[in-house]
């Protein structure tokens, strides 16, 4: 399996931009998709963005045309570049790597990182 450390969170005002990497270390061969999922206070985990191996992305509607989700297969990091930031994008981010591992699928989750954006 894999292990993720994600980096990039912080505060910023509405409207500003910020950009998230997530670096992945261990069984890099075994992953199939890698993406963003974000907690709110008092909300579930929701989706953000995903991108597989073969370059598809998927995105949550409120984020669309807002957020880019992005691989650097070289580097084995996943990035969400984030802009036009509104304060309901305030949450703690999780980077997740899914895929199968001798036989069996996996879903390894980062530590997450906090994003505020204030209004």
């Amino acid at each position: 399996q894999v292990q993720l450390v994600e980096s990039g969170g912080g505060l910023v005002q509405a409207g500003g931009s910020l950009r998230l990497s997530c670096a992945a270390s261990g069984s890099i061969f075994s992953i199939n998709s890698m993406g963003w999922f974000r907690q709110a206070p008092g909300n579930r985990r929701e989706l953000v963005a995903t991108v597989t191996s073969g370059g598809s992305t998927n995105y949550a509607d409120s984020v669309k045309g807002r957020f880019t989700v992005s691989r650097d297969y070289a580097k084995n990091t996943v990035s969400l570049q984030m802009n036009s930031l509104k304060p309901e994008d305030t949450a703690v981010y999780y980077c997740n790597a899914g895929g199968r591992f001798n036989g069996s699928p996996y879903l390894n989750w980062g530590q997450g990182t906090q994003v505020t954006v204030s209004s």
